[in-house]
């Protein structure tokens, strides 16, 4: 029963190690410092920032029935109200989306509009 925990303290370590190393796929090496810094400094309404979360994508969205829609893996969802960030602006000029794969499911975590001041 001792390599109980062992084993444990072991599997969670390997588990953090494998999500750091998750983020970074070298898709920033040629972004300029005033665009990553934004990246790293949008926070999503809820006082979570975005990046921390997930990386941010460049996307097209559509706006109708009152709300952002977004395509994501092939299919486009509803951007949730909660998401939508407005006052952060937008160097980039096209919309950004940050989403996670949870349980099976894809949660819209942050949305930045191309328009957004």
């Amino acid at each position: 029963m001792r390599w109980l925990p062992r084993a444990a303290l072991l599997i969670c370590i390997m588990m953090l190690a494998r999500a750091a190393l998750a983020f970074d796929h070298g898709q920033f090496e040629n972004v300029p410092p005033d665009i990553r810094a934004w990246f790293k400094s949008v926070i999503a309404p809820n006082g979570v920032p975005c990046c921390d979360i997930a990386d941010g994508h460049r996307t097209a969205y559509d706006f109708h029935d009152g709300s952002y829609w977004v395509p994501i893996e092939g299919q486009w969802m509803a951007v949730p109200e909660r998401a939508v960030i407005r006052d952060r602006g937008n160097p980039v000029g096209e919309a950004v989306v940050w989403y996670v794969h949870h349980r099976g499911s894809i949660v819209i975590s942050c949305f930045v509009p191309a328009d957004a001041v």
